[in-house]
């Protein structure tokens, strides 16, 4: 491209916005010849759809100004033991094969050394004393931790639970400190595909970062990152160090905790998921009460019916889960349970995978009997016990 072809562009250049403002900006209609009220209008003070989405009127900023407050940096402290680091200088020399057959099997170079290594991750004030919520692969192992407020202020925390088979963790801030801004736990049931959500957390250590996308898909289990599973999908931006930070709805409530994404090369691929507050909320109950979760047992052995074994079992339906063998005298066995049971709901709600009756019936089996609704040949039955 020339010079003078660059100058006209260059001088074009606004004319050129204000066409993609026009089209993006004016709603299609049929147009007729000499109709001027068909013409594309430039609509400069037109807002984002997305603006003003949340509730009271609130805008985007208004919410993110909100939530930050309440979301902190963590950072964890670890003492590792590596073979491949060894006492003394990093010299190439030590190296040499013949230089470390010198001092033979016994060489104090091949000593393993401990070493610290520092971890950063996110997390969430869910109370005024000071409990942060947050992933357990942040803390995990960590000797020591330390949390970063928004308003710049470095505190010491104690963890109080930790459980990986969610990968959810329970940190509180030590010293009592004032003015602590917790962020209030919204109904993550309520969720719908297309809901805009805020994702806030410490991507790269760079510092306090927010950024919005939409729910993407609920009840995602069968991922095979955690034990029990029922993730909520994103397409907010999630990278690593937003681990254990917010997903907040646009009412300014926290509806997950951020725990992972999925990339083939590391960074933010589109798919991240978290940990829903109705999955997350028993768990941060029973670690602070007990500092750990226990989980049910149900006390069968359960799989998936597909087709084909829908086909051979003779089921008009092939969905659910078959019971296909009670343990003499467990839970199930004790409520009525048998062998060929069809296991379609529990507490009222659809179940299509064993992973995602496992996952919910784990998280909520400590809050009281667990229901169970049973397809028994053409009957449909409800039984009711408490998971041991």
């Amino acid at each position: 491209m020339n010079a003078g072809w660059r100058t006209r562009w260059k001088d074009l250049g606004l004319i050129a916005a204000g066409a993609a403002l026009a089209s993006a900006t004016t709603c299609a209609r049929p147009s007729s010849p000499g109709d001027e009220e068909s013409a594309p209008r430039i609509l400069f003070n037109a807002s984002p759809a997305f603006a003003h989405a949340g509730d009271g009127g609130r805008t985007l900023p208004d919410i993110a100004e909100a939530v930050v407050p309440s979301v902190v940096n963590i950072s964890a402290m670890r003492t590792e033991t590596g073979d491949d680091s060894q006492v003394g200088p990093n010299n190439p020399l030590l190296d040499d094969p013949t230089f470390r057959e010198f001092f033979g099997p016994d060489s104090p170079l091949d000593v393993p050394r401990d070493r610290e290594t520092r971890s950063l991750g996110s997390g969430v004030i869910v109370d005024g004393d000071g409990l942060v919520l947050t992933s357990a692969h942040v803390i995990a192992g960590a000797r020591h931790v330390e949390i970063a407020l928004s308003d710049g202020r470095e505190l010491d925390g104690k963890v109080m639970g930790v459980d990986s088979q969610s990968d959810l963790a329970l940190v509180r801030i030590q010293g009592k400190p004032k003015n602590l801004v917790p962020l209030p736990l919204g109904d993550s049931t309520r969720l719908r595909l297309g809901d805009v959500v805020l994702a806030i957390g410490n991507p790269f250590g760079v510092g306090q970062t927010v950024t919005m996308g939409i729910v993407s898909a609920t009840g995602r289990s069968r991922v095979g990152i955690v034990d029990y599973e029922d993730f909520i999908q994103t397409d907010a931006a999630i990278n690593p160090g937003n681990s254990g930070g917010a997903l907040v709805n646009m009412r300014g409530e926290l509806v997950g905790v951020n725990t992972a994404i999925l990339s083939r090369s590391g960074g933010y691929q589109g798919i991240g998921f978290a940990v829903p507050t109705a999955m997350a909320d028993p768990i941060m109950k029973s670690l602070l009460a007990h500092g750990k979760v226990t989980r049910g047992w149900l006390g069968a052995t359960i799989q998936e019916i597909d087709r084909n074994l829908g086909a051979a079992l003779g089921l008009e339906a092939h969905r659910g889960i078959l019971v296909a063998d009670v343990t003499p005298g467990g839970p199930a066995a004790r409520a009525g349970v048998r062998r060929g049971d069809v296991i379609t709901a529990l507490d009222g709600e659809a179940v299509g995978s064993v992973r995602e009756l496992t996952s919910r019936a784990g998280a909520r089996s400590s809050t009281g009997p667990v229901r169970l609704s049973v397809r028994r040949g053409t009957r449909e039955i409800v039984v009711s016990f408490a998971a041991d």
